[in-house]
């Protein structure tokens, strides 16, 4: 019926040309080596759990692109300032910054914050380099350092916490905030940063006395100058004495407030005057610049913790719960907790336990459904299995391209597409085999060998099957041809399914024919004479 001019095939009912003879090749050898097949289901099997134990889960994909943000501080300034002497210089040392999509910025009373956006395909240590590099061209005012903020993203934040104590205030509890705890979270690997916010900053705070400040001839800046002068460590000289060196150096370094007390501030008649003579110290804090509440305690100590982008959340996390578990146990107080309240591992946990459950499910409604409609447990079984299977293929190809799977990814595969082909497969062996038993009779057919007529039924459907998952891939294409946004949320779903369609389409042509042949070497009788479905 149908024509090719100057081809080879003309389609006359028989199949002929590549594609057929590739399938006839295939079916040939999987009829042939049965053992062999079995073989290697077995290890998808083990390859696929030991790639899904393997294979990095994350709630959501990250969408953004890669964005190096510089934040300035110029304090005291207006923001009309800022924008002319900070902003606007340091956009223009970015502009000839390569692969960039954009330049954005923001101007505040005392603040700037400039982002650069990249194409998706540069990596960050590309984009840092190059603002690294062309930052320092900028013309700044005098001790203006722009700080390059951490890598991390709005979907970076994967931990927070408080801080908890029945003894200490919320002053100590800042300070072991920033002096321990922060250290040792930072040095876990994939964390770009830690934010604190809540508390109260410690400060040594001089309250100058004026009457004695003026009955002594201090000025403040006179008690700043000497405060400063000897809040450093002075560096000497070695001293050689039998064969031994002895460094010698000045501690200047304040630690306590009998420290500051004792300052010179300046000498009146040859008798020192000390910062006690001239002013009071005490411990006080800095002005809070807000304040964080949970629960019934209006101010508590909070700390954020930011993944650095492109790490793998589960991994960071683990390793970051090591940690915090460290810290309770061995380095906080006794009277000091982290109190964890977010963690995206429990989102992680939970989206995962969703999709298995939903995927679970699904898989037991389309067993049902094509029990009820193919009415035989033996082609059940052997179409079914094609689902678990492919699923395991899929994250094989997943854990070998290196790419996450995500609730999105994983949730979004239609079992009915995967198997439509094994369901084609198997009906077409199922309705030649019960034709050519009762064209015979029972026995008769119970000893003939059903290898020839299986790869009958599989020739004669297997072009079609082919084409049809060729068909359903080829309606993804257009997704993996999205790009920034779109791309990153959707092409983890089209590759997860297209691999999912890569092992069903495999498995049809190889494990099924091969599970057919096995299982579908005798009839049942029951009504009637001879029928394969009973």
């Amino acid at each position: 019926m149908l024509g090719l001019f100057n081809n080879k095939c003309v389609y006359t009912g028989k199949l002929i040309g590549p594609v057929n003879k590739f399938i006839k090749a295939v079916l040939a050898f999987s009829l042939k080596n049965k053992f062999f097949i079995f073989f290697l289901t077995f290890l998808l099997v083990v390859g696929g759990y030991v790639s899904f134990k393997n294979t990095p889960i994350d709630a959501f994909p990250d969408v953004t692109n890669t964005t190096v943000t510089i934040i300035t501080q110029w304090p005291g300034r207006s923001a009309e300032e800022v924008e002319k002497f900070i902003t606007r210089p340091i956009e223009m040392a970015l502009n000839p910054a390569e692969k960039k999509i954009s330049i954005r910025s923001s101007s505040l009373f005392g603040l700037s914050v400039t982002k650069i956006a990249f194409d998706d395909k540069v990596d960050y240590v590309f984009a840092r380099m190059q603002v690294s590099n062309l930052i320092g061209t900028a013309s700044l005012p005098g001790n203006i350092l722009p700080i390059i903020q951490p890598p991390y993203g709005p979907t970076g934040e994967i931990f927070r916490y408080t801080l908890t104590s029945n003894r200490k205030s919320v002053r100590e509890l800042k300070t072991i905030q920033q002096w321990v705890v922060e250290k040792e979270i930072r040095s876990v690997s994939g964390v770009a940063d830690v934010s604190t916010f809540g508390g109260q900053t410690k400060t040594f705070q001089i309250t100058v006395d004026p009457q004695k400040a003026l009955e002594y001839g201090v000025t403040p800046v006179d008690i700043f100058t000497a405060v400063s002068k000897s809040n450093i460590n002075v560096s000497g000289d070695v001293i050689e004495q039998n064969g031994q060196s002895f460094v010698v150096r000045g501690i200047g370094l304040l630690s306590n407030i009998g420290e500051i007390k004792n300052i010179i501030v300046t000498h009146v008649g040859g008798i020192p005057v000390y910062i006690r003579n001239v002013a009071e110290v005490t411990e006080s804090s800095l002005p809070p610049l807000g304040q964080v509440g949970r629960d019934v305690d209006p101010d508590v100590v909070e700390g954020i913790v930011q993944m650095r982008k492109g790490e793998i959340p589960s991994e960071v996390i683990a390793s970051l719960n090591v940690t915090i578990a460290k810290l309770n146990n061995e380095l906080l107080p006794d009277d000091v907790r982290i109190k964890t309240f977010y963690n995206r591992d429990v989102l992680i946990n939970y989206a995962t336990e969703t999709v298995l459950h939903n995927m679970l499910e699904g898989i037991i409604l389309v067993t049902l459904i094509v029990l009820l409609f193919m009415a035989d447990w033996r082609t059940t079984i052997i179409v079914s299995v094609v689902i678990p299977l492919a699923l395991l293929f899929a994250f094989i190809c997943l854990r070998l391209k290196g790419m996450p799977a995500n609730l999105l990814s994983m949730g979004a595969i239609d079992f009915g597409i995967i198997i439509d082909g094994a369901v084609v497969m198997m009906e077409g062996i199922f309705v030649l085999l019960d034709h050519k038993a009762r064209e015979t009779s029972m026995d008769k057919f119970n000893k003939l060998s059903k290898l020839s007529l299986i790869k009958k039924a599989c020739l004669v459907n297997g072009k079609g099957i082919f084409f049809a998952k060729l068909i359903i891939v080829a309606a993804l294409l257009p997704i993996f041809s999205f790009q920034k946004v779109e791309g990153k949320m959707f092409s983890p779903l089209a590759w997860t399914l297209g691999f999912a369609l890569l092992g069903a389409l495999i498995l049809t042509f190889t494990l099924v024919p091969v599970l057919a042949a096995v299982l579908l070497k005798k009839t049942y009788a029951r009504n009637t004479p001879c029928s394969l479905a009973g």
